[in-house]
């Protein structure tokens, strides 16, 4: 056996080169906190002349290994003491620690300590001290202030280098103070509050009470007080300290807080111990930050804050379910230490955000004083694209319904609620009364509630000049505005008594062809400012409610988190509350309305989910299928009239193309393809409906669910975690696993009388067993949940009686459990009370923790990404693919561009990352001990046995906010795999950057940038910007042929990302790369949507599609990762995928009947879906005729579908047609034949209605 050799990847988290300019000092003490080094620096004032050298310096400055190396060899190398606190433990700073135990084994008198107050045993154990010493000149930090700082130098001098300094013992401060600069406590601040003030509690670290670092303080206690609040300052250790915390709230009870300001970072509870409500008394927790980057750096940076703040401010407090508000300070230089050569920084505050922080707490306190009679509150409809026909976007949501539901809850609550309709699709039809974004008929209907002109100017001037001057240069003066209307801009929505239900304006109109392509960054039009002008001021609104995934208020451009006055988020809601109904599954999306608009999310729950199975044509072939098999054992001609008529019906049904069978004369050779697809489109999982917000699932729409919250593995898959499929199967002695067998096989097990008394349908197939096992946990399911008589006895299942005991206790209650919580979490938000946190994740998916919903839901620990889950199933899917591209393609893949969201990276841990790290033959490096990601390591290529592949990322807006960490990882490791010395075939990635470095140098660029440029393999949005481009495009008609579609794509996509670039213009560049690669890949990881439910499938996997095969003039392959079952993913083929969806889900009479449930939405939902094939056939060209034809038949032709549409949804009606007659106007629906007159007449028939 043969040990493989890795090589570390040398990856630092938070790259950044620095040179101190330090000379050497005797003693060197280094302190990952800036208080720390700002407290000692204030003690060398004091110390005589004839105390040692000193050198101050942070470690976090130090961030690569040159710097460090540096640093080393210029002071560390020289010095006779260092001294390190360092927060985080070894992994926070692992090769500086390495380089300082290499010093220590030299004779280095090295002494380290945590930088908090809980003990490192793996850090202290590098020291060579003593322990106790080392224990004192800790304890001596973690006390702080002026005496212990000097005591501490004195006793590090005397201690280890003998000098004669004499010390007292650290002296205890207390763990939580109340601060008061004339030193006079709680009573102090009491003597001057107002006592009709409500009072806000201002929680922040005692190191900075310390280390007098308490300027921002003082300042922000009078932008409370300004508010008419009454400040409360607590200075705190640790709020994750027992004693500490109920220190706090005895003060928070004793002074009745209203609500909590914390400035202190991280989180009081963790994912894996998630304590939903931190703090007793149920008030609100605005999370604002003191920022760790200066406020220049901040101004001219468009992602706004650093990652080290996105952990620690935002993505951490979230899980306490903090609100995100805004930097309120920056560190800043205070004075320069001239004796220990470091300068010393300090927080120093930002008035402006400090105002608006402190007025979005205001407002959150008059939301709970206010009496739910006098409050105002506004409800915003999503509606894109700008029809008629889709208002109230909300995935997965009945979004009128949801509506109509909401608003009756606060009537009920005595808010001022009155002349509601009685259906969602009334209310849609109000709404309609009036109005609206859609400039067909805009002329044509009143303006309920309008903005003077006069108003909206005064306004608009109070917004940032630069914004003034955008929206001017781009839409010119609102007169010219299409809301504009007499000397009046309109706004539209609403009043049902004096609570308001608004269409969310469009982000612009009249949108020319260049704007589609060239203008990621669109400024809104006047025409959205007065919506939300109006909603501030003239409606005064206490509150917002954008109801369902998702609005476009928090994709307007601007900073990515830690916004500024002039991000446009900012500016059009200000501090207003905004509460966000949000579905449970898109912790992405949701993570950008939290830190872009300060939303408290309302999470929902999905969609009812049940079983595809068959209907029509599929349900024929199938039986026709067993017919045959039966035959060819007993009657041959039989048999043979029965292939031919399932050759004419899979001709009919095009099933041959979508499956790319090759029809021969023995059936063997091509049925059993065919009879494993038509089991697998049985037994996919599908929606049956949408959800209610405030609603959970009853009757058989609850049955189905459950059994598909229990279908695949949870946690360790073990007792009640088990999957019930699995668990039957096991039960039974079937010795086959449902999961993941080939449904096409013949069965050959046994045939259990509980089974076979499940259905009278022929038992041939391992799908027929698997159906019969779907039927028999229904049964189960029914039978404990709904007392229905149980089919079998649980005593002759062992394996299952734990999975079904599981959901009698736990997941039954928090499925049912969900719609109160909903209406509970929206009401408690609108009165001013904190709404509890709570994961998100998909249900189904195995994320079973994720309910009861109705919480602020969280997401992840940025900083552990990709987890150890993640990289076992990346590995596997990158195998997969790799697997199958040789097969089909006879070669190995080399080149693949992958496309990488944000909120999938959320909801998996990083599958996507993972899977492109894998391909590229790296591996990532978990700090020992710990989940977090502190490196990577190359992997050889005797273990690989394959080429490396040269991976292109597209990432998306998001995702470049949120991971900036994983943008920094990949980045190196595409670096480090570009600098092997492997054979070119073996390592395309190296072998292309060399080669494209060597032309840019030759061409002239500089050797530094040519390096740079040769390596760029992250691409995504500008900074500020989000999309893809390619929706404006298609939804506009503004576009000729496929190749406009893949220049918007490049043109919107077309900026590097790295560890040196932070979205530098590289048009030529993507398009460079994408122009080489073999296939594109885009991976899903649940099953609760599909392609077919949202535009940014096409955008950006057909977008990238359009864009290789444009550049190339060559077909490309294009992949599908289903990753919705972590331990079993699959790759399909995009083209595959598709047919999939079309025949399980949106053709589906099943899924139709849902739909039909849910009136004017539903009837959305249909044309939704044709829209979005029609965006796939318009950028990958892969939508068959046939694929059309179905859902022409299913949705127009169809005269029940039709009538239904055109009761409730009339738009849509006109939209599917107009969409599809498209489609042959361009060529992508090829042959309608008798289609084609069929929906012109039906377009003649609505306009003459």
């Amino acid at each position: 056996m043969h040990l493989l050799r890795t090589q570390p990847g040398g990856f630092v988290p938070d790259d950044g080169i620095a040179h101190l300019a330090q000379t050497p000092g005797e003693i060197v003490v280094l302190c990952s906190g800036d208080s720390h080094l700002a407290l000692l620096a204030e003690a060398t004032r004091s110390l005589d002349e004839d105390y040692p050298s000193l050198r101050l310096a942070n470690p976090m400055q130090l961030q690569n290994h040159a710097s460090v190396d540096l640093y080393v060899e210029e002071v560390l190398s020289q010095a006779r003491v260092v001294f390190i606190s360092l927060h985080g433990g070894q992994g926070y700073w692992r090769y500086g620690t390495e380089r300082l135990a290499e010093l220590g084994a030299r004779g280095l008198t090295l002494i380290a300590v945590p930088g908090c107050d809980r003990p490192d045993p793996e850090l202290m154990a590098l020291g060579t001290v003593a322990p106790d010493l080392a224990e004192r000149l800790w304890r001596y930090l973690r006390q702080g202030g002026l005496g212990n700082a000097r005591d501490f130098l004195h006793c590090l001098a005397a201690e280890c280098l003998g000098a004669p300094y004499t010390y007292q013992p650290p002296r205890e401060l207390p763990r939580v103070a109340v601060y008061q600069p004339e030193g006079l406590g709680l009573d102090g601040w009491r003597q001057h509050w107002r006592p009709d003030w409500p009072t806000a509690a201002l929680l922040f670290y005692r190191t900075h009470l310390q280390s007098a670092n308490t300027a921002f303080v003082d300042v922000f206690c009078q932008q409370v007080a300004a508010e008419g609040l009454n400040p409360l300052p607590i200075a705190v250790a640790s709020l994750k300290e027992p004693a500490c915390l109920e220190e706090v709230e005895r003060l928070l009870d004793e002074t009745s807080a209203a609500l909590i300001l914390n400035t202190t970072g991280f989180a009081q509870s963790s994912p894996e111990r998630p304590n939903l409500t931190p703090f007793r008394r149920p008030v609100p927790v605005l999370q604002a930050i003191c920022a760790q980057d200066n406020r220049e750096r901040w101004l001219e940076n468009p992602q706004g804050l650093g990652a080290r703040d996105l952990a620690m401010h935002i993505a951490l407090p979230e899980l306490d379910g903090r609100i995100i508000t805004r930097p309120i300070s920056f560190k800043g230089l205070a004075w320069r230490c001239e004796r220990s050569q470091s300068d010393v920084v300090n927080y120093q505050a930002d008035g402006e955000r400090m105002a608006f922080v402190a007025r979005q707490a205001r407002n959150w306190i008059e939301l709970a004083r206010r009496p739910a009679a006098d409050k105002r509150i506004a409800l915003i409809l999503a509606n894109y694209p700008t029809r008629d026909g889709r208002i109230g976007n909300g995935v997965g949501l009945d979004t009128p319904a949801a509506a109509l539901g909401v608003l009756q809850a606060l009537q009920t609550a005595g808010y001022p609620v009155a002349n509601l309709p009685d259906s969602g699709t009334a209310l849609i039809e109000r709404l309609l009364g009036g109005v609206t974004n859609d400039s067909a008929l805009r002329d044509l209907r009143p303006a309920l509630q309008s903005l003077a002109l006069q108003d909206y100017q005064a306004l608009f001037a109070g917004l940032p000049l630069s914004l003034q001057q955008a929206v001017t240069e781009r839409w010119g003066g609102p007169e010219t505005d299409p809301m504009h209307r007499r000397g009046r801009l309109m706004v539209a929505g609403v009043r049902f008594g004096l609570t308001f239900v608004g269409i969310q304006p469009a982000r612009g109109y009249d949108v020319d062809p260049a704007a589609v392509y060239h203008d990621p960054a669109l400024v809104p039009p006047h025409g959205y400012l007065a919506f939300y002008f109006w909603l501030r001021e003239a409606y005064g609104a206490q509150a917002v409610v954008h109801l369902g995934k998702h609005g476009n208020l928090e994709w307007l451009p601007g900073k990515g988190v830690g916004l500024s006055a002039e991000c446009w988020p900012d500016a059009i809601l200000g501090p207003l509350p905004n509460v966000y109904p949000f579905i449970v599954n898109d912790p992405g999306e949701g993570a950008q309305a939290k830190r872009r608009t300060q939303a408290v999310i309302i999470d929902h729950l999905m969609p009812p989910l049940t079983r595809a199975e068959s209907y029509g044509p599929l349900r024929d072939l199938e039986r026709l299928a067993d017919e045959y098999y039966d035959a060819s054992l007993l009657d041959l001609r039989r048999a043979t009239e029965l292939r031919g008529e399932i050759l004419q019906l899979v001709r009919e049904t095009a099933l041959d193309r979508e499956l790319g069978l090759v029809i021969t004369d023995d059936p063997d050779s091509w049925l059993p393809q065919l009879d494993a697809y038509l089991c697998d489109l049985k037994e996919s999982q599908i929606r049956d409906g949408l959800h209610v917000f405030g609603e959970s699932p009853t009757g058989q729409l609850r049955r189905d669910t459950l059994v598909a919250l229990l279908r695949i593995p949870r946690g360790d898959a073990q007792g009640g975690n088990a999957s019930l499929l699995r668990a039957l199967a096991k039960d039974l002695q079937l010795e086959f696993d449902p999961l993941a067998a080939d449904l096409g096989e013949p069965w050959q097990g046994a045939r259990p009388a509980c089974l076979a008394a499940l259905s009278a349908e022929p038992w041939r197939t391992l799908g027929d067993t698997r159906e019969r096992l779907e039927l028999l946990a229904l049964a189960l399911v029914a039978a404990m949940v709904d007392a229905e008589p149980l089919p079998l006895a649980l005593v002759e299942l062992p394996a299952t009686r734990p999975v079904l005991e599981h959901l009698v206790t736990q997941v039954a209650p928090a499925l049912d459990g969900c719609g109160p919580a909903e209406i509970g979490g929206l009401l408690a938000a609108l009165d001013g009370r904190f709404v509890p946190a709570g994961p998100s994740g998909a249900p189904s998916r195995g994320r079973l923790d994720v309910l009861p919903t109705g919480r602020n839901f969280f997401s992840v620990d940025v900083r552990n990404l990709p987890s150890m889950t993640a990289w076992r199933l990346g590995w596997q899917s990158a195998n997969l693919l790799l697997e199958r591209h040789l097969q089909e393609e006879g070669d190995h893949l080399r080149q693949l561009g992958l496309s990488v969201w944000g909120t999938a990276t959320m909801r998996t841990g990083g599958d996507d990352i993972a899977q492109a790290m894998a391909l590229l033959g790296v591996r990532p490096v978990w700090q020992t001990g710990s989940a977090r990601v502190e490196d990577f390591e190359i992997l050889p290529l005797s273990l690989l046995d394959r080429p490396r592949v040269d991976v292109t990322l597209r990432i998306s807006g998001f995702f470049r906010d949120a991971f900036g960490g994983l943008v920094r990882l990949f980045d190196a490791a595409v670096q480090a795999v570009a600098a092997l010395d492997e054979p070119d075939d073996l390592n395309p990635l190296a072998a292309q950057v060399r080669r494209e470095r060597a032309a840019l140098e030759a061409a002239g660029t500089t050797a530094d940038l040519a390096r740079r440029q040769a390596g760029w393999r992250i691409f995504g949005a500008q900074p500020g910007a989000y999309g893809a481009g390619v929706q404006g495009a298609v939804e506009e008609r503004q576009w000729q042929d496929r190749s406009e579609l893949a220049t918007a794509y490049l043109n919107w996509g077309g900026y590097a990302y790295g560890a040196e670039d932070e979205g530098t213009a590289a048009r030529d560049d993507f398009s460079r790369r994408l122009g080489r690669l073999q296939a594109v890949l885009q991976n899903q990881d649940n099953r609760e949507h599909d392609l077919l439910d949202s535009n940014d499938y096409y955008q950006f996997q057909g977008g990238m599609l359009a864009a290789a095969e444009t550049l190339s003039g060559q077909r490309r392959a294009s992949y599908f990762g289903d990753h919705a079952q972590a331990d079993l993913p699959k790759i399909r083929t995009l083209k595959e995928e598709l047919g999939r969806v079309v025949r399980s889900r949106a053709a589906n009479p099943k899924w139709i009947a849902g739909m039909k449930r849910h009136g004017y939405k539903g009837a959305f939902e249909m044309a939704a879906t044709v829209d979005y094939l029609f965006g796939f056939g318009a950028t990958t060209e892969l939508v068959e005729d046939h694929q059309y034809r179905q859902l022409a038949d299913a949705y127009l032709l169809d005269a029940d579908t039709r009538d239904f549409v055109e009761r409730h949804n009339p738009e849509a009606l006109r939209d599917m047609t107009e969409r599809l007659l498209e489609a042959q106007q361009r060529g992508l629906w090829q042959q309608p034949g008798d289609y084609r007159e069929a929906l012109e007449q039906l377009l003649m028939d609505m306009d003459e209605a």
